[in-house]
């Protein structure tokens, strides 16, 4: 299923290229895309978003054109399996997932006319089915953009190997071999499955996943900043440094009536959530609940699947299946979460601390970003308990150190605030030349060549 395209220009008007926005996973990972494709299509840029057919409600309330690709069912069967979320078994879930799909951009490509001028934009993940469209057109452009530094791979700023803490000493060869050694355990779970579907294309087969997903692209641009996680040696050129998207606008007037009277009646709450598309997540939300009554504390548990609560919560708790944390979390006390990007971002903007509660994936490297800016303590999801929980919130929460962080990286944030700055990196990179916006001010977003 799909919405219409954009028309073309008119005859007597140059052909705006056709920018193909691909994202795949949970919502923490299709929201920053959708907001880019609707940037620029506010700048007038002809956009076609490509999601996977689970978030055709998130696709089609972009307003946009859209195109589906996978199968529910399927994808479905990848968020009910619990390993998802185990920190070494959950890249061969998603690898799993994602390889009858590798065709999906290339089908959207080839279902254009062959006069019409396309690019890609697409999730780093995505990176290898941006490579097999290639081969039906060879000049296609391919930008990817990455919202957390870890999946950039340096051996510059390695903070953790997954759950692994890597001591600051360890130089960069060492940084090296350890990636090096991971890497030979993923390309074993993706090279089989890729190089058979890039057999199929008539492409030679790729030796390297990650080289392959950092070296195909021809430009790269990062959707955090550069006080994140600064550009290293080692990533790839041209590397463009934007910044955080800016935060959504909630849809509807904003809180819901019964979570504005929670929030009116009582202290400010702590808010739990272990992402939109975690459905295994009951010991979380057990140690919170446990939590907060040692502490005693109300709390506000934001998901959206009620099967994962304790059966019967006190009227201290509030359960909400979905809240917009650019108005919830500036009213709460802290944040307990599993280390997204996005979510960090906004609880960094409220101003409030966290505990980051990271399952696999990057999670574990955002989180300790987090703790070295001083606004966040870390506690993996595999040592979580209700006695720890408990420990580390009232540390945060009655300490001075992170309430004065958090008030002045929320401060930095505001002072700095650059809205389209990563809408402009994404633009020239797209363009090979600076975007509409950035050619009316002058100014021009920071990129490194190599």
């Amino acid at each position: 299923m799909s919405q219409e395209l954009p028309p073309q220009a008119g005859a007597d008007q140059p052909r705006e290229a056709l920018i193909i926005v691909a994202s795949s996973g949970t919502g923490g990972d299709m929201q920053p895309f959708i907001a880019l494709a609707r940037g620029l299509a506010a700048r007038g840029r002809r956009v076609l978003l490509l999601a996977p057919e689970l978030q055709e409600e998130m696709a089609r309330a972009a307003g946009l054109p859209y195109r589906l690709f996978g199968e529910r069912e399927q994808e479905q069967a990848v968020l009910d399996n619990p390993d998802l979320w185990h920190e070494r078994k959950g890249w061969g879930v998603l690898w799993d997932g994602l390889i009858p799909q590798l065709d999906a951009i290339r089908q959207a490509v080839q279902a254009l006319p062959e006069d019409e001028d396309c690019m890609v934009l697409c999730h780093p993940i995505l990176v290898p089915m941006a490579a097999l469209a290639r081969a039906a057109r060879p000049d296609l452009r391919i930008v990817t953009a990455y919202l957390a530094p870890s999946n950039l791979c340096s051996r510059y700023d390695l903070l953790t190997m997954g759950s692994l803490r890597i001591p600051g000493w360890l130089p960069p060869a060492g940084a090296g071999l350890l990636w090096r050694l991971l890497h030979r355990w993923f390309n074993g779970l993706t090279l089989p499955g890729l190089n058979a579907a890039r057999a199929q294309c008539g492409l030679p087969p790729a030796p390297h996943f990650f080289e392959h997903m950092l070296k195909t692209p021809n430009a790269s641009v990062s959707l955090f900043p550069r006080w994140f996680a600064a550009m290293q040696p080692d990533w790839p050129r041209p590397f463009f440094e934007g910044g955080f998207l800016p935060p959504a606008a909630p849809a509807g007037p904003g809180l819901c009536a019964e979570l504005e009277t929670f929030l009116a009646v009582g202290d400010a709450p702590i808010v739990f959530t272990p992402g939109t598309g975690h459905r295994h997540a009951a010991a979380f939300f057990d140690a919170a609940l446990r939590a907060l009554r040692r502490l005693g504390r109300r709390g506000v548990f934001v998901t959206p699947h009620a099967a994962q609560l304790p059966p019967a919560l006190p009227d201290s708790v509030l359960w909400q299946a979905h809240a917009p944390f650019t108005a919830l979390l500036p009213r709460a006390a802290a944040l307990v979460h599993h280390g997204g990007v996005s979510t960090m971002a906004d609880a960094m903007r409220a101003g409030i601390p966290q505990l980051i509660v990271p399952y696999g994936y990057d999670q574990f490297d955002n989180g300790q970003r987090a703790k070295r800016l001083g606004v966040a303590e870390v506690l993996p999801a595999e040592r979580v308990s209700a006695r720890r929980m408990e420990r580390v919130l009232a540390r945060l929460l009655s300490g001075p150190g992170a309430g004065r962080a958090c008030r002045e990286l929320a401060a930095r944030m505001a002072a700095e605030a650059e809205p389209t700055r990563a809408l402009d990196c994404v633009e020239e990179a797209l363009l090979g030349k600076p975007g509409r916006a950035a050619e009316k001010s002058g100014a021009r977003p920071a990129l490194a060549e190599g």
